[in-house]
């Protein structure tokens, strides 16, 4: 059977570059090559956002409402295809089939949602300051949208940057991850029979260094939204600023849970396992800290313990797994050098080594892996392992457990567990982050709230809810004058 090739999507045509290299795209599960993806350049980047700036001057007088009858369709095709798009995504990327049916139910609720606000887009009418004058603010479009999207949820986050994008009058030229080209391939083949304009979204698949850079240097890309590393975005950031776009960035978490003494503890452990090995460890929002009140720590260690052995790790295909593999190689790599430097900063009290026997031998598993007795300022404790990792810190009160928390670079998540009202509200109001669960874990966004963090989490503006619109929308303030004659704003009326 010859192997599945996921190509390009430019200006309505399914398109392969003429002498492309291709990668295999693997299952992290066992290894298995599902198929193989275009490795596209500037040339495929440069006609797909020529596309998308000649389909945004059409695209931006169709009615918001109008555009919204595609999210909807959009939104009903993904529903009636969610298993099947949760089993490829699962085959891609590794996470177990509950969650991956869980991420594109985000997808249906962001395009269902996103599509009402083709009749909202709300603006602004305000008293003038002069008689015979009208004074109101709306939105309006950007132009090109360049969307670099993670591998992590292939299809949830491009659906919080896509359908913000095209609701506004924006048209979009799409990188998504390498390793998840199936579920970008899935996602326009549904926009396509939903009725898409040509050049509305363009598909460009490639790596990051030649089509994504490509796009973030493109003169005619007005707006970059990226989700992914630290380090990447601040490249992007320097680039795409200096050339003034709009650039809206999405990176890293050191996430955080409080458990405080009046905790209902067996709740927090619930917390705990699934924000810190659900997508074994791979989400940004992902619990890596445990910062817990020294008098129930000991209590809280056995039962998270007990409830972690008994975790089964596997292909995530099978419904009865409830951790994943990793993504691949270099990643099972990454989190297995933490090992080393986990065994100087703490007290291992389960995991800590790569799944290489029996049915795991072709997989990227890794033990769920608890340190406890951590520093706060350790570097398992401040630095990003990505993958199914926990440090237990002490603490020996509320102010210590705050100030530990925001003492972490990143700002994304956090969450506490307590029975005490006055510290429900301290936390809220004190921790400094840019999502805040109270008795549960650091996961589970909703998509029509704001997402997003504080400090190198990113760099102010949000994905998902209405605060999305501000990055693929500008201001325009609108004076109308209907007086017959000259006023002078400030001037006239003082």
């Amino acid at each position: 059977m010859e192997a599945r090739i996921y190509r390009n999507f430019i200006n309505g045509e399914w398109k392969e570059p003429a002498g492309a290299d291709q990668a295999d795209v693997f299952n992290p599960a066992n290894g298995k090559v599902l198929g193989k993806v275009v490795l596209s350049g500037a040339a495929e980047v440069d006609e797909a956002v020529l596309a998308a700036k000649k389909a945004q001057k059409s695209w931006k007088n169709v009615p918001a409402p109008e555009r919204g009858e595609l999210l909807v369709k959009t939104a009903q095709e993904l529903k009636e295809k969610k298993e099947e798009l949760a089993q490829l995504l699962t085959s891609e990327n590794g996470k177990p089939i509950q969650e991956a049916r869980g991420e594109v139910q985000e997808a249906i609720d962001m395009g269902f949602y996103m599509a009402g606000e083709g009749r909202r887009l709300f603006g602004q009418t305000v008293p003038a300051e002069l008689p015979g004058k009208h004074a109101m603010s709306l939105r309006t479009p950007v132009g090109v949208a360049g969307l670099i999207t993670p591998w992590n949820f292939p299809i949830a986050i491009a659906s919080w940057k896509m359908f913000p994008a095209l609701i506004s009058g924006n048209t979009v030229v799409w990188k998504p991850a390498l390793e998840t080209p199936g579920m970008a391939d899935a996602f326009l083949h549904i926009l396509e029979d939903c009725g898409l304009p040509a050049g509305v979204v363009n598909l460009v698949q490639g790596r990051g260094d030649a089509v994504g850079d490509a796009v973030v240097s493109h003169d005619d890309t007005d707006i970059i939204s990226f989700t992914g590393s630290t380090g990447t975005g601040r490249k992007i950031a320097s680039k795409a600023s200096g050339m003034l776009k709009k650039v809206s960035l999405e990176m890293g978490g050191k996430n955080a849970i409080i458990v405080m003494d009046s905790a209902d503890i067996d709740l927090a452990v619930d917390g705990i396992l699934w924000s810190g090995f659900g997508t074994s460890g791979q989400r940004c929002t992902a619990a890596s800290r445990i910062i817990v009140h020294h008098s129930i720590k000991e209590t809280l260690e056995e039962k998270l313990l007990a409830r972690t052995k008994n975790l089964t790790v596997g292909d995530g295909a099978d419904e009865a797994s409830d951790v994943g593999p990793l993504i691949h190689e270099q990643a099972l790599e990454r989190v297995n050098e933490y090992m080393k430097v986990g065994s100087s900063e703490g007290k291992l009290l389960c995991g800590g080594s790569v799944m290489r026997q029996g049915k795991y031998s072709k997989g990227n598993y890794f033990e769920p892996t608890i340190f406890t007795d951590v520093a706060p300022d350790a570097r398992i404790a401040q630095e990003e392992i990505f993958g199914p990792v926990l440090s237990i810190i002490p603490v020996d009160s509320f102010e210590e457990a705050l100030r530990v928390n925001n003492e972490a670079d990143y700002g994304l998540s956090s969450s506490i567990f307590t029975s005490d009202v006055n510290e429900v509200f301290r936390a809220v109001n004190e921790l400094d982050t840019g999502i805040v669960y109270v008795n549960a874990g650091t996961t589970g966004a909703e998509i029509h709230l704001p997402f997003g963090g504080t400090k190198k989490t990113g760099n102010g503006y949000r994905d998902s809810g209405t605060a999305s619109l501000d990055i693929f929308t500008e201001w325009k303030s609108v004076y109308v004058d209907y007086s017959g004659k000259l006023q002078r704003a400030q001037i006239d009326n003082y």
